[in-house]
């Protein structure tokens, strides 16, 4: 992919792959930790881009951003992941401008979620951009943006239903679990990682199974003592976590590690075993399937259940669309007027200037040169013509960024775009 002939104007993108068109062995390789994230944006600062927010979900890997070409984005994300430039074509999206503020508007509200209306994202969005903020990679835009996004989102969860019931990745666990493993309240479960996924799994396996044979497993103690000690659980050394995988009815994998660290080997197993994989990328390696009383369901498989729950959150998305649609419309009139305003402003320098060197040659030529009428015609035009362009410009349909750059062509005026 070349980036040759670059525009000189910036262009807000958004850039990255989801549930949608890549697999979660794809998902796997373009995962961003939170080590590789402040990698991205130390690059993007060495790389002269100015502004930029980052996400990494079990779901989807995104940057929103500016950049002259969309390719100065994909190359952060590919030096930062162990995905290719090859690979992220084939599966991933890039959308520009008005596309890319759609996109970024129904990831933050949930109606992009892999379970509609999982809104867990929205956490992810805010310290991205705090983060971004924190190295001074956040500009006016983004701001704004990220925070009619929080709104939008906000405003949905209080006024629809589309966030009705306890539905999402960590839920779909234990209702699959539920559904599928009898008396499980009496079964003996292990949990395995206790991020953000793992914690939500072990508190709707509380709540949901009243199942007292729960045992956590971190590698960092101390964060599993923690979730624990809310529930009055069991932590075990990671150590022993090949111990402690026999003796599991069922095993939840939530951890954050690169590579598999359940393998059949660890399997020396004299009863049925339910696992339940849900990391990206993978933690549970292939090779497990290949045991005749082991059950693998990795997240992409929960994300097919569908109950009542979600169905009634279905008829609640052109609610939701409405408000989003509301925000979002504010939010484009404001960033077209302050788009623009330095255009404007500069055009009608530009118009003031070819009139001074006018009158300023017509005043030589006439003898009798009426100025101040000739002053009073030439403001009204200047204003007619200049009302005419910013109109023009704060049209819904007009292509803001290209008319502006076609105006700046066409008067020959200096790159007004911040």
């Amino acid at each position: 992919m070349e980036n040759n002939n670059l525009s000189r104007h910036l262009y807000f993108y958004a850039i990255g792959l989801s549930y949608k068109k890549a697999d979660a062995e794809i998902r796997g390789k373009f995962s961003l930790g939170n080590e590789a994230k402040t990698d991205v944006l130390e690059q993007a600062k060495n790389e002269g881009v100015s502004s930029l927010v980052v996400i990494s979900t079990c779901n989807r890997t995104e940057i929103y951003g500016f950049a002259q070409h969309p390719f100065q984005l994909i190359k952060l994300l590919c030096d930062n992941s162990q995905g290719s430039v090859e690979e992220f074509q084939q599966v991933a999206f890039v959308y520009k401008g008005k596309e890319a503020i759609k996109h970024i508007f129904r990831v933050g509200t949930g109606l992009d979620s892999q379970i509609l209306g999982d809104f867990e994202i929205i956490s992810q969005l805010k310290s991205g951009f705090v983060e971004s903020k924190s190295k001074g990679l956040a500009n006016a835009f983004m701001e704004r943006l990220v925070n009619s996004v929080i709104q939008a989102s906000k405003k949905i969860k209080n006024e629809t239903e589309l966030s009705s019931g306890a539905t999402s990745v960590s839920f779909a666990s234990v209702q699959y679990i539920m559904h599928n493993v009898q008396d499980v309240s009496n079964k003996n479960i292990l949990l395995f990682g206790t991020g953000k996924i793992g914690r939500n799994t072990c508190e709707n396996l509380v709540k949901h199974t009243k199942n007292e044979h729960i045992v956590l497993i971190n590698r960092t103690k101390e964060k599993a003592e923690k979730v624990a000690g809310k529930f009055n659980l069991v932590v075990k050394d990671y150590d022993v976590l090949p111990l402690e995988v026999p003796k599991a009815d069922v095993l939840v994998v939530a951890t954050g590690a690169p590579v598999p660290t359940i393998d059949k080997d660890m399997l020396v197993l004299n009863k049925p075993l339910l696992i339940l994989d849900l990391s990206i990328p993978k933690n549970v390696h292939d090779n497990v399937r290949d045991l005749d009383n082991v059950t693998v369901v990795h997240l992409d498989d929960l994300s097919k259940i569908t109950d009542d729950t979600l169905e009634n959150r279905k008829r609640h998305i052109p609610a939701a669309e409405m408000i989003i649609e509301e925000i979002k419309d504010d939010f484009i009139s404001w960033m077209n007027a302050r788009k623009f305003a330095p255009t404007i402003h500069a055009l009608k320098e530009k118009l003031n200037s070819i009139k001074e060197t006018e009158l300023s040659f017509q005043r030589k030529k006439i003898s009798n040169f009426d100025e101040e009428q000739a002053e009073i015609i030439s403001k009204r035009l200047i204003h007619k013509i200049t009302t005419h362009f910013a109109n023009h410009l704060k049209d819904n349909d007009t292509m803001v960024d290209e008319s502006i750059e076609w105006i700046e062509k066409v008067f020959k005026i200096e790159n007004t775009s911040k």
